[in-house]
């Protein structure tokens, strides 16, 4: 059984902005990692460190996107923290995220706006897959709630 992380957020930002919270390394450094290492293209880096002294560690080091189409969708490899790194940082495939960035209009005072979906599948089922799982399903709410921050602060 493949279960699916899925979140989603609403920014107040257009999607060309909410693009380069993902693409971007000095707006992903704000609200998901301590130094970001992205080059926005199909096959370039996604490597992301958490501890930039122990670049081998708590990384997506050798991460890379798998595809992109600028404010519209971005897709690359995933890895884990260290102490899921034994069997989560060595499955092939590596886990996969996907984001989507779809323009909308906030109802009450028409601002744009927009729709941040991000699915992260490729989780396996054995009871340690599962404690991975739940580990980045808190990671990724944590995280949202860090980019909405940064997003209203930023604007």
């Amino acid at each position: 059984m493949n279960k699916i992380l899925y979140h989603t957020i609403q920014l107040h930002c257009a999607t060309e902005h909410a693009f380069k919270m993902f693409t971007e390394n000095e707006h992903v450094q704000k609200w998901l990692t301590e130094v970001a290492d992205i080059e926005p293209k199909v096959g370039g880096k996604y490597e992301l460190f958490w501890n930039p002294e122990d670049r081998e560690n708590d990384s997506t080091i050798g991460c890379t996107i798998t595809a992109i189409e600028p404010n519209k969708f971005l897709a690359f490899e995933w890895k884990g923290p260290q102490h899921y790194k034994h069997f989560m940082n060595d499955a092939d495939p590596l886990t996969h995220v996907v984001v989507f960035f779809i323009s909308s209009r906030e109802n009450k005072r028409s601002e744009t706006a927009t729709e941040v979906h991000l699915i992260h599948s490729g989780w396996r089922s054995s009871p340690e897959w599962e404690e991975a799982r739940l580990y980045f399903e808190k990671a990724w709410n944590d995280a949202f709630d860090r980019l909405r921050i940064y997003i209203n602060k930023s604007h």
